[in-house]
């Protein structure tokens, strides 16, 4: 019976040391598991805080390229203003330049015929 007592508590101090390290290897796991809990929670508010900053850099974007656009708009209509204003002055220019010619032809013409009399 000595023998069997003996094995038995062979048997015994083995379980116990199985559970021990059983013990050992779930409380390392569950500090594994803790730490990437917490990781995850701060890459869950990273991730918040980051598509926070994306909206409002988009929106920021959308203003701004609204505004070029306004920008491009009023440049090209300016643009299209001025060179009908530059078309307008060529052509008052020459009709000035005609008119005074005319101006010079019947004035020469005025005082060539007082020279001849």
């Amino acid at each position: 019976m000595t023998q069997q007592g003996a094995a038995l508590q062979s048997y015994n101090n083995e379980l116990v040391k199985c559970i021990e390290d059983l013990s050992l290897k779930r409380d390392e796991l569950s500090k594994q598991i803790r730490q990437e809990e917490e990781e995850k929670a701060k890459l869950q508010n990273d991730i918040r805080v980051l598509t926070d900053k994306l909206s409002r850099v988009n929106e920021s974007l959308a203003r701004k390229m609204a505004s070029r656009n306004e920008f491009d708009r009023t440049i090209a209509e300016t643009e299209a203003a001025y060179m009908k204003i530059l078309e307008s002055s060529q052509t008052l220019l020459n009709v000035l330049r005609k008119e005074a010619g005319n101006l010079a032809k019947a004035t020469d013409a005025k005082g060539g015929g007082a020279k001849e009399a």
